[in-house]
């Protein structure tokens, strides 16, 4: 290809992407801090201005805790830029459970709604709010139709959005979409925590957690830990989750023969 077929096919890409984002600048990326994690991510971080998804496994489907501290984690840097308005479903979000993962309370604003219709609508609203930096929805589904509406809401002020996927207790999973106009999609699941050295009780939370979509990224798995520095406001620690360990697919260990007892 010559150099002026080459530039003139940057320029039209430049005009397709201020297009694509009403001509308003790139809201930018939150990296991780850790190649390994911001390698998978397209711009080398959690992308702004987007919103995202989170889901839990097994009985964290209905009760969330996993994937809200995760989503709390994601969205602490982002609570110091402005207000966080999360939307619950049921009253039951612990805010001192948050400040122990760093995320400033005065930032929060919690919105109750009484079902799937207007959690997604105070989602919606209050994304395209001035001084509100990322908003947090509880919700079971959001099909296709009900993610672009949230993206185009995401895009009129750069706010980021978060979808925590929880399902009534007791209550009988809706049918998911085939398709997902979010632009990641995180599963969380708790793991063991490590007691500090020479010390009894509990270590950091740490979460399994699975990149299982990304546009315009790749997938990726690994076993994250909320930093305690964090929870205490050292300017040094860049993000407040940081990487214990790859996780991936191995091969189990050959079975040894049984003895049987003489």
């Amino acid at each position: 290809m010559s150099d002026f077929r080459a530039e003139r096919l940057r320029a039209a890409r430049a005009k397709i992407a201020v297009l694509e984002t009403d001509g308003r600048p790139d809201a930018g990326t939150l990296p991780f801090g850790d190649p390994r994690i911001d390698g998978c991510l397209p711009g080398g971080g959690l992308p702004l201005g987007r919103w995202h998804e989170v889901c839990g496994e097994g009985l964290e489907v209905e009760t969330a805790a996993a994937p809200a501290a995760f989503t709390a984690l994601l969205v602490a840097p982002l609570a110091r830029r402005g207000e966080v308005v999360w939307v619950l479903r049921r009253d039951d979000l612990w805010a001192p459970g948050l400040v122990g993962l760093g995320f400033p309370p005065e930032r929060l604003i919690q919105v109750c709604a009484r079902d799937e219709a207007e959690a997604l609508s105070v989602m919606e609203d209050a994304l395209a709010t001035v001084g509100v930096a990322a908003v947090v929805g509880e919700v079971e589904a959001a099909d296709l139709t009900a993610g672009r509406r949230l993206q185009l809401a995401c895009e009129k002020q750069r706010a980021t959005g978060f979808l925590i996927r929880r399902r009534p207790y007791g209550g009988t999973a809706r049918r998911e979409a085939t398709g997902s106009a979010a632009a990641t999609r995180w599963r969380v699941a708790s793991a063991p925590s490590e007691p500090p050295a020479a010390a009894f009780g509990l270590g950091d939370p740490r979460f399994r957690v699975a990149l299982e979509r990304c546009r315009g990224g790749r997938t990726g798995a690994w076993l994250m830990q909320a930093d305690g520095a964090y929870s205490q406001e050292m300017t040094d620690v860049a993000h407040p989750l940081r990487l214990v360990a790859e996780l991936g697919d191995r091969q189990l260990a050959p079975a040894q023969p049984l003895r049987l007892a003489g």
